[in-house]
């Protein structure tokens, strides 16, 4: 069975060199190597993926929504998009209500039709299934507010199965760890 990954950040805020981490990370992981397929930018941060990706040479399917602090970028700030035969609904969360709960967000997703969304802002890895939606924030690499640090998300999409989220972060050493979210 053929399965797909989507790399999913947020929240970089001009911490280009942890990007470049990241996505050096991910180059290595492209097909046929691996199977990282697209990217997901969730907003705060967007000026910073040209120069990282120019940097490392990562040029990749990227789906983008702004931030609240993405500034004069023409990005949507919500977006739909299949992948991988799951629906996405990607926003960056500063618009639904989500330091109140996850109603606004659900309810956007559902009437998109999507069975995951994706969002930031909160700089704090999450991953839950509610009311039949797959919710996903993959932290922060730039600014991260949990107690594991820098955190980015990979989602694995395989046919017929349950989606396989994995958090991954950036150590001391400046390496690729995989971070274990509760």
């Amino acid at each position: 069975m053929n399965s797909k990954k989507l790399l999913v950040l947020s929240d970089t805020h001009g911490d280009i060199t942890s990007l470049k981490i990241v996505l050096n990370w991910a180059k290595e992981r492209i097909p046929p190597k691996d199977s990282i397929c697209a990217a997901v930018f969730l907003g705060d941060g967007i000026t910073d993926l040209k120069p990282a990706a120019e940097a490392t040479g990562f040029y990749s399917d990227w789906k983008l929504v702004r931030g609240n602090n993405d500034y004069g970028v023409q990005v949507p700030e919500a977006a739909v998009f299949d992948f991988a035969g799951n629906k996405f609904f990607i926003c960056h969360g500063h618009r639904y209500n989500i330091y109140g709960g996850y109603h606004t967000l659900i309810a956007a997703a559902n009437n998109m039709d999507a069975n995951v969304a994706l969002f930031g802002h909160t700089h704090v890895p999450y991953n839950k299934m509610v009311n039949g939606i797959h919710l996903v924030n993959p932290g922060s690499i730039g600014l991260p507010r949990s107690r594991i640090g820098e955190t980015f998300a990979v989602i694995e999409c395989t046919q017929g199965k349950a989606l396989n989220i994995e958090f991954w972060g950036i150590n001391g050493n400046r390496k690729i760890v995989r971070q274990d979210v509760k």
